[in-house]
């Protein structure tokens, strides 16, 4: 679970809580946006070793594409309703998501850490699922 600031928290620890409640184990870096890039480079080891990035983040949502450059595992972004000026409540970091130049990241609805906490719980099934027809030589 990532959040690029403080303000971005309700969204990722709804998401955690989650996670947690049906067993998945739970990671937390926070604060590591890129308005202060230099605490991510601190993080990233951890974030690395992680199956699923979780990403939430508000104002213009920059850091889930930083990540996408960063990290090879499945992002799913969270766009947050924090922020001012042309925020809008979340549509800019809503738009900005969607508009990433690193393809192939998810993305939920603004402030929907449930949504975010389904679509990590299927890809983690998937890969259990995966990993099970492996063994039975039904892949």
């Amino acid at each position: 679970m990532v959040s690029a600031g403080t303000s971005d928290l309700h969204a990722a620890e709804e998401a955690a809580v989650i996670l947690e409640t049906v067993g998945a184990e739970v990671e937390r870096v926070y604060d590591v946006g890129v308005a202060g890039i230099h605490r991510l480079g601190k993080v990233l080891p951890l974030i690395r070793q992680c199956s699923i990035c979780v990403v939430c983040a508000g104002m213009d949502a920059a850091l889930p594409t930083v990540l996408g450059g960063l990290y090879r595992g499945p992002i799913i972004a969270v766009p947050t309703s924090t922020g001012y000026g042309t925020a809008f409540h979340g549509v800019t970091a809503l738009n900005s998501m969607l508009c990433s130049c690193s393809p192939g990241i998810t993305v939920v609805n603004i402030d929907n850490g449930l949504g975010a906490a389904a679509a990590a719980l299927r890809i983690l099934a998937s890969g259990r699922e995966q990993c099970a027809a492996a063994e039975k030589g039904d892949e």
